[in-house]
């Protein structure tokens, strides 16, 4: 039986910086990097979060992000 070791998809975390505390980030993960990238853009709630995710906004900067930690 074959793993499958895709990445996962950029998703939603409570944001661990302090001086945020009760936010949310954004995270994306990326070959060859240990940790995800961080949005630099902070969320009141996880789902306006989600919802940036998934908006064309958050699609675009996803993968201008992906396009700068490949090449």
């Amino acid at each position: 039986m074959k793993k499958n070791k895709a990445l996962p998809g950029p998703f939603a975390a409570a944001t661990k910086d302090m001086r945020f505390e009760g936010t949310f980030e954004v995270l994306i993960p990326v070959p060859d990097r240990v940790r995800p990238h961080r949005v630099p853009l902070q969320f009141p709630t996880q789902e306006k979060a989600e919802s940036w995710l998934h908006s064309p906004e958050g699609k675009e900067m996803i993968e201008e992000i992906m396009d700068r930690e490949q090449g």
